[in-house]
């Protein structure tokens, strides 16, 4: 890569963990473009057996992300544009994505950046991130965070976040169980998102993907009804693991009083 070669979104792999970053100063907002490159690395990921969970974080110490870049809506990037496989930003509406991914956040993760967090499992987050929805002072609605926070918070105070448009610092998202941890800085937040992202690595990626197609199906669905799709082998990962060798490995394992070694067949 030359030295006037800027890539806005970079990846590297080690021991079954994929970072992506995405970098593109100075807000690390997403342009229809980086949306489509950040689908292709996402789809990538779930794509290749050799690479576990995923972690994601953004370059910079004000902004984890602004969310849409509306200089190139101004420029001409259509709103209802062409975002990739995955939708804005590579993960909101990916199929088939059943392997963990780990939301590293320090700055300010607003609009669309918030929405990029809450598409991964666990979000970590530094004690000076804010999280802020200020879609409506644009005349715009904020979609995926209107579909996603009354059902991972209280009502009200998801309400009050997208009718405001205010501000809602880490330790408050902490508190309402959107962050699961707060930490010092962005070294620690990082630091945290790798350990677990290795501790994950280490698991069993069959059960994984049962978790999360079973957790995806379930939003829509009464409870009995999602149970009798997982107790009928009916989605597709759920009957995989039940058949799989990982499936017996468990208990012999168990039995053999020794750790479990994972295949992901």
């Amino acid at each position: 890569m030359s030295p006037d070669t800027h890539e806005p979104v970079r990846t590297r792999a080690e021991d079954g963990v994929l970072e992506v970053t995405l970098d593109r100063p100075k807000a690390n907002a997403i342009d229809l473009a980086t949306s489509r490159e950040m689908g292709r690395v996402f789809a990538a990921f779930r794509d290749d057996p050799d690479l576990r969970v995923a972690i994601v974080r953004t370059e910079g110490d004000k902004f984890f992300c602004a969310g849409w870049d509306l200089k190139a809506a101004a420029s001409g990037d259509a709103v209802d544009g062409d975002y990739g496989v995955g939708g804005f930003g590579g993960l909101q509406e990916l199929p088939d994505l059943n392997k963990p991914v780990i939301a590293a956040v320090h700055g300010l993760a607003m609009g669309g950046g918030f929405e990029l967090a809450l598409s991964c499992d666990l979000i970590y987050a530094s004690e000076t991130t804010q999280f802020g929805l200020p879609e409506i002072n644009a005349g715009t609605l904020a979609d995926a965070a209107t579909i996603k926070l009354p059902k991972r918070m209280p009502y009200h105070v998801a309400m009050e976040l997208l009718l405001t448009g205010r501000w809602m610092p880490a330790a408050e998202a902490a508190r309402w169980g959107v962050v699961n941890e707060v930490l010092p800085d962005e070294e620690a937040v990082l630091a945290r998102a790798w350990e677990t992202a290795r501790l994950l690595a280490a698991g069993p990626p069959l059960v994984f993907a049962a978790i999360k197609e079973t957790a995806r199906a379930a939003e829509s669905l009464r409870f009995q009804d999602a149970l009798d799709l997982v107790t009928s082998s009916s989605l597709p990962t759920v009957a995989t693991l039940y058949t799989s060798e990982d499936g017996l490995e468990g208990f012999r394992a168990f039995a053999e009083k020794r750790r479990p070694v994972w295949k992901g067949r």
